[in-house]
Formats: structure tokens, C-alpha cells, sequence
């Protein structure tokens, strides 16, 4: 989870150095991740040599995230159970049942059809919170969900995958538990306990935590794709083609879901990127571990996607005004 500039307020009027840092970075990381993605196409040899490294850089994006997270974070969960659950529930019903249905209505090959559904049984992705703030939605929400949906990945992304991705190839559920305990769960954790022994250390490092999960994200991307880099100009548009439908779904559901469970207008736009962006890292490398080079095509694909279409969307709904809780009650909204 990439941090936001700001939990608590929304951006002023005259552009902050947090707004400016934010908008730097979601502009910067998908041309980054592409980058990364083409020189893992053109050089496929060396960079794959680099595919036993992914679970590990995986960690350090967690651990990163991690070390984001304070007792605030926490305390909003307490404080709205009921918005917390209701983009829980969403990101864990959308966005794989959108994956199953795409890879079945596009016929995809069992590799790729395995590889859309692993996507979208992720929890939600690293910049989602960072979209949220650039939307002006409601930014406490966005981490609460994300944390949430990434505490409970270890079971719930493993039980979804069996389900829904077992009959396109073997899921070993027991196996992918723990790959996700160690890959993700317990650098989170780990980062979390660093950050309350040492949170002077923390607070000087923490402005280049996005820039650290960026360049490492790359780095998955180009692994990834050097390893089906001779597959990718046949699967390429097909899978392309899948990711942009996955993810509009994704980010137009999440945002009537918000809406369905009467939440104001800034916890819509929250639960828009907590539904529709995916932590595509993960994904990728549970591919990789379980399945083929193939089946983590979409993940890297996705990750590139996901990134451009959120910056654009924020964008485009940060220009919408935003009546506040008073207006929108008397509205009806």
C-alpha cells in the first residue's frame, strides 16, 4: 500500500507538496512498471534468472506497507464496521466473480483464465489509498479496507482461487496459505512493530516508501514478463483486452456498491479503488509459485493498467464537487 499524503483532511484548494508528491508518484509509477515491463520483453534471458527473487521483493513491498499503518488506521475499522464490511464484502465478491465470468466469456486458455481469476482474488492494491486522496474521497476508509482485505488474504484469496479457479487447473489451496503467511502477512506485521519501537527512524525514511514499493513493483513486472516473454505477442491482446474489462468492472461496481450501501459520495470513491485495484504483486507471484510463467501474464499486465486507468479516473472525479455530509443527507445521497 503506497501511503497517502494525508488520512484526515482533504487536499487545500492551492496544491499542497503532498498533492504534488501524490500526483508525481501515481503519474511516475505506471510509466516506471511499463518501462520495466519492456525491458523485460526485449531481455528476457537475465531478468528472468530473477523469478526465485519475486516472493522475497514481494515481502518488501508488504513490509512497506507495514510500515504505513498506525493505531488510527485500526480505530477507523471500530469506528464503521459496516463501511469496512460492505467494501470487504465488495472487493472479495466483485472483483473474483468479474474474473471468472471475463475468462470464461473470452474462452481464455486455462493459464490465463487461472491467471485473471488470481488477480482478482487479491486483496486491493498498493496505490489504491493514493487514488482515493487524488479523487477526494474518503482516505480513512480506503486504509481501512486495504488493510483489512490484506490481513485476511491468507485465507480468503486461497479459498476463492480453489473455487473458482479449479476447474482451469490444479489449485493447491493448503500450499498458497502459506506462501501468503510468509509473503505477505507477517512482513506486514513485521513493519507494523518497527514503525511503533521505531517510529522517529521511521518518519525520515517513510517519504520514500512509495518510490521503494515503486521500483520494486518493476522489478516483479519485468521478471514476470521476461518469463512468457516469447508468449506475449500472441496472449498479449487478448489479455490486455481482459485486464481493461476486469478492472472497469471493478472500479464501476465498487462505486455502486458505495452507493447501493448508502455511503456518501467521498466513501464511494473510496470503495471505487479499493474494488478495482488489486495488488497485482501478489497475484503474480502466487502464479509464478503455483501455476506457470503464463498464468502471471495478467498480473503484470494489470498492474500497468490499473495504475493508469485510477490516476485517470481520480482525476476526472477530483474535478466533480463533492457535497458535504449535510447536503448530501437532505438529498437523499
Amino acid at each position: 500500500m503506497i501511503p497517502a499524503p494525508s488520512q484526515q483532511t482533504a487536499p487545500a484548494p492551492a496544491p499542497s507538496s503532498a498533492d504534488r508528491d501524490a500526483k508525481l508518484a501515481v503519474t511516475v509509477f505506471p510509466v516506471l512498471v511499463l518501462l520495466a515491463g519492456l525491458v523485460g520483453f526485449l531481455i528476457p534471458g537475465p531478468i528472468k534468472a530473477g523469478a526465485p527473487a519475486v516472493p522475497y521483493l514481494l515481502g518488501v513491498i508488504m513490509f512497506c506497507m507495514g510500515l504505513t499503518l498506525t493505531p488510527p488506521d485500526f480505530a477507523s475499522v471500530a469506528r464503521r464496521p459496516w463501511a469496512v464490511a460492505l467494501g470487504l464484502v465488495a472487493h472479495y465478491v466483485i472483483m473474483p466473480g468479474a474474473g471468472w465470468a471475463i475468462a470464461t466469456a473470452l474462452q481464455l486458455p486455462p493459464e490465463l483464465a487461472v491467471g485473471v481469476i488470481l488477480v482478482g482474488c487479491a486483496p486491493s492494491g498498493t496505490a489504491s489509498n493514493v487514488m482515493a486522496y487524488l479523487a477526494k474521497g474518503d482516505v480513512a476508509l480506503s486504509v481501512a479496507v486495504a488493510t483489512v482485505s490484506t490481513l485476511v488474504a491468507p485465507l480468503v484469496t486461497p479459498a476463492l482461487t480453489l473455487l473458482l479457479a479449479g476447474s482451469f487447473l490444479h489449485v493447491d489451496a493448503g500450499s498458497m496459505i502459506l506462501d501468503i503467511v510468509k509473503t505477505v502477512l507477517i512482513p506486514v506485521v513485521l513493519g507494523l512493530v518497527v514503525r511503533v519501537f521505531l517510529r522517529k527512524a521511521v518518519a525520515k525514511v517513510q517519504p520514500a516508501l512509495p518510490w521503494i514499493s515503486a521500483a520494486v513493483i518493476a522489478a516483479i513486472v519485468a521478471i514476470v514478463v521476461a518469463g512468457s516473454a516469447s508468449k506475449l505477442v500472441a496472449a498479449g491482446g487478448i489479455v490486455l483486452l481482459a485486464v481493461v474489462l476486469h478492472n472497469g468492472f471493478g472500479l464501476g461496481l465498487g462505486y455502486l456498491a458505495g452507493k447501493a450501501g448508502r455511503l456518501d459520495r467521498r466513501a464511494r470513491r473510496a470503495l471505487a479503488f479499493e474494488v478495482g485495484m488489486q495488488n497485482s504483486g501478489l497475484a503474480a507471484t502466487l502464479a509464478g509459485a503455483h501455476f506457470t510463467p503464463l498464468a502471471a501474464l495478467p498480473s503484470a499486465v494489470f498492474s500497468v493498467w490499473h495504475n493508469v486507468s485510477g490516476a485517470v479516473v481520480a482525476a476526472w472525479l477530483a474535478r466533480r464537487p463533492v457535497p458535504d455530509a449535510g447536503q448530501a443527507q437532505r438529498a437523499g445521497r
